[in-house]
């Protein structure tokens, strides 16, 4: 029987963020913004610093203007001087030709959104001509051309992130407020960058209702496949909000994505400090086996059958072994279902009749009748014997000493 219910990814043309590749078959890399005013440059800096080290593989800064687009350099230097070198996106939205060309020069990747990019006032039309259309593309060109050429020039990546409530009116009025208007806005970009010799990208369509999200970059797939593209794609559900519901809603729209291979890059966008972002993203892919950072432990919910006081003992045995990245543990109340429902883990915690611990190694019974208080150090013990010990770092490891293992890579 087969039980890969996952579908394989979907293949991708790679894109390249300085030392990071998003996409061509890589581990899905994840990402996240800081939230300090660019000007302030030591903030930044310790913002991107702290983001880093908990395990943020790329950093998104804003540059709202030609002035903080040029305090990047200033950024990029501290950063690398006091720390190491930290792959940058700088994020351009209005009137953003000047200040993208400029980012382009001290940043790894620059992201322009569609909807903003070229400035238009509103003018409540009702339709437009394909004179109008056309003009429109060309005026895009002429605005677009010079940030491709900069970013060709610099050896840098793209982002094309249309956002689905910052559409122009002109894909209003022809697509409505739909998901088909956000996939044109990204391929009239698109189509300019490969007609141009520039096909470093990479694509986002974020939306602050997951179904809208979800079928955006469904669509964006299927119309990448029916024209011959392959770009990458960068997941999640903007505005989300904060809290439990907003790690709900992101993953609802990021993972049911990724769940059918579609997604190369994540981020998961918080009301909160940004730094909360990132632990978000690694359990949702290590839920899904496309990365490991920790150890998977399975238990079960407790029940009557349970012999001991199943969130004390998890918690004991997860405080014992949680540095030992790459295993799954099980802690299971009982045998009932026990060994069955942890049949996938490398070792199996169960409780037994008379106050007693049984030990597995997968399926096999290693040892039984250990009494309650020595269950962890006999877990221990057998895991020094199997030597897949290794003794816990001081202090935790930090993000540059974390080894990120890439699983199902299909």
């Amino acid at each position: 029987m087969n039980l890969d219910v996952t579908y394989p990814r979907r293949k991708t043309t790679p894109c390249r963020v300085g030392p990071v590749t998003i996409g061509g078959g890589h581990p899905v890399v994840v990402q996240s913004m800081i939230t300090e005013e660019t000007w302030n440059v030591e903030a930044c800096v310790e913002q991107i610093i702290a983001l880093h080290r908990e395990g943020c593989e790329l950093v998104r800064v804003t540059t709202p203007s030609l002035g903080e687009a040029k305090a990047m350099e200033e950024i990029r230097a501290k950063v690398t001087e006091r720390y190491r070198y930290v792959p940058l996106t700088a994020d351009v939205h209005h009137q953003g030709t000047a200040i993208a060309v400029e980012a382009a020069k001290h940043v790894d990747e620059v992201r322009v959104n569609p909807g903003l990019f070229v400035f238009r006032k509103h003018t409540n039309q009702l339709e437009y001509t394909p004179e109008e259309h056309s003009a429109e593309r060309e005026a895009i060109e002429e605005s677009f051309v010079p940030v491709v050429e900069a970013c060709k020039k610099h050896d840098r990546a793209m982002r094309v992130g249309v956002n689905h409530g910052s559409l122009s009116e002109r894909m209003l009025v022809t697509y409505g407020d739909t998901p088909d208007g956000m996939v044109e806005s990204a391929l009239e970009y698109l189509r300019i960058a490969e007609k141009h010799g520039y096909t470093n990208l990479n694509i986002s369509l974020k939306a602050s209702r997951v179904p809208i999200m979800v079928a955006a970059n469904r669509l964006m797939v299927k119309r990448m496949d029916e024209v011959g593209m392959a770009y990458p794609l960068h997941l999640g559900v903007t505005e989300a909000g904060d809290g439990t519901y907003a790690r709900i809603k992101s993953t609802a729209g990021i993972a049911t994505l990724l769940m059918e291979g579609i997604g190369d890059t994540i981020r998961v966008s918080l009301s909160e400090d940004p730094i909360n972002e990132i632990p978000v993203c690694y359990d949702i892919l290590q839920s899904l086996g496309l990365r490991k950072t920790k150890v998977e432990y399975i238990a079960c919910p407790s029940c009557g059958r349970t012999k001991f006081n199943l969130p004390t003992v998890l918690h004991q045995v997860r405080e014992a072994t949680k540095h030992l990245v790459g295993l799954d543990i099980a802690v299971m109340g009982c045998i009932v279902n026990g060994p069955g429902e942890m049949a996938d883990a490398d070792y199996g915690y169960v409780g037994a009749a008379g106050g007693k611990i049984t030990l597995y190694r997968k399926r096999e019974v290693v040892k039984n009748g250990i009494p309650q208080e020595n269950g962890v150090s006999e877990l221990v013990n057998l895991l020094k014997q199997d030597g897949v010990w290794v003794d816990a770092p001081d202090g935790g490891a930090k993000a540059e000493e974390r080894e990120l293992v890439p699983l199902r890579m299909v």
